[in-house]
């Protein structure tokens, strides 16, 4: 074959083969470059994430999540008010009583008692049913009961009554615990007839005398400014730990209207389960 070129010119001398590119030359190219970068920056994220996540415990919670707390088991401290009631008021029983009075004129009254053993005997104040000729028992689940006097102790003006029949579920009251001035009470009772009424305050003094007119005086009593009226007599005074620290037995009032200003008192719940005998000459039947 012939190859047709111009006249008088030299055939061109061949082209001097270019060297190969060296292993060096190529990857130092800009595509692999920025390959590289990538991957080393993806490296380096991955890194810093296992990083946290070890010292994090590995929680994959999303930042928007609140991680649960612990909550502390319930303190063994202090009772509220409410706690308080809660706790007593299966234990408080309404008292109503019917009676005549000197001059034969037929009159009733309203008290307040408290389940003091698990025979069922409600202790409340001696005043309260002295003299009556029925007494009713309603209990807090709303069934009601005959009853009698078991005994009586006027010098600490404390009495203990048998009920006839007892409520399906029967609550005694924890006796006993003991308290000192500015310490928390409660009372609960029946003042005026408002069934199962609370109210709270401190105790303002201890071993307060009680002077009564027709009677010799109470003394070691527990002075206390938790509200209590007419009704409220022979119902607990309860510490805030839930125990009946006292039996309600009389406010003070400098006016004949019979109503609370501030001072109230109750024999101290020692007092009221052993320090009087009824007329057989035996201890309350607690």
């Amino acid at each position: 074959m012939t190859v047709l070129r111009p006249d008088g010119s030299e055939p061109p001398e061949p082209r001097p083969e270019e060297p190969a590119p060296s292993r060096v030359a190529r990857w130092n190219t800009p595509d692999l470059r920025r390959t590289a970068l990538i991957a080393l920056v993806a490296v380096w994220a991955v890194s810093i994430t296992a990083v946290v996540l070890m010292r994090d415990g590995g929680d994959t919670t999303t930042p928007g999540a609140a991680a649960p707390k612990v909550s502390p088991s319930a303190s063994q401290g202090p009772l509220t008010v409410s706690e308080v009631y809660q706790t007593l008021i299966p234990s408080v029983v309404l008292i109503q009583t019917t009676g005549h009075d000197a001059k034969k004129a037929l009159e009733a009254g309203t008290g307040t008692g408290v389940i003091a053993n698990a025979d069922g005997t409600v202790m409340t104040a001696n005043h309260v049913v002295d003299g009556a000729e029925t007494i009713k028992l309603t209990y807090a689940d709303g069934t009601s009961s005959a009853a009698e006097v078991a005994s009586t102790n006027p010098e600490q003006d404390i009495a203990t009554l048998t009920p006839a029949k007892l409520p399906e579920t029967l609550v005694p009251a924890v006796l006993g615990g003991g308290v000192e001035v500015g310490d928390t009470v409660v009372a609960i009772g029946n003042p005026l007839g408002l069934v199962d009424s609370t109210t709270s305050g401190v105790v303002s003094g201890l071993d307060r005398k009680l002077n009564r007119d027709e009677q010799a005086d109470i003394a070691g009593l527990i002075q206390f400014d938790a509200a209590v009226n007419p009704g409220n007599s022979g119902g607990p005074l309860i510490n805030d730990q839930g125990q009946v620290v006292g039996i309600v037995v009389a406010l003070a009032n400098p006016t004949d209207a019979g109503t609370f200003i501030g001072i109230g008192f109750a024999v101290p719940i020692g007092a009221a389960l052993g320090g009087g005998e009824d007329g057989d000459g035996r201890a309350p039947p607690l």
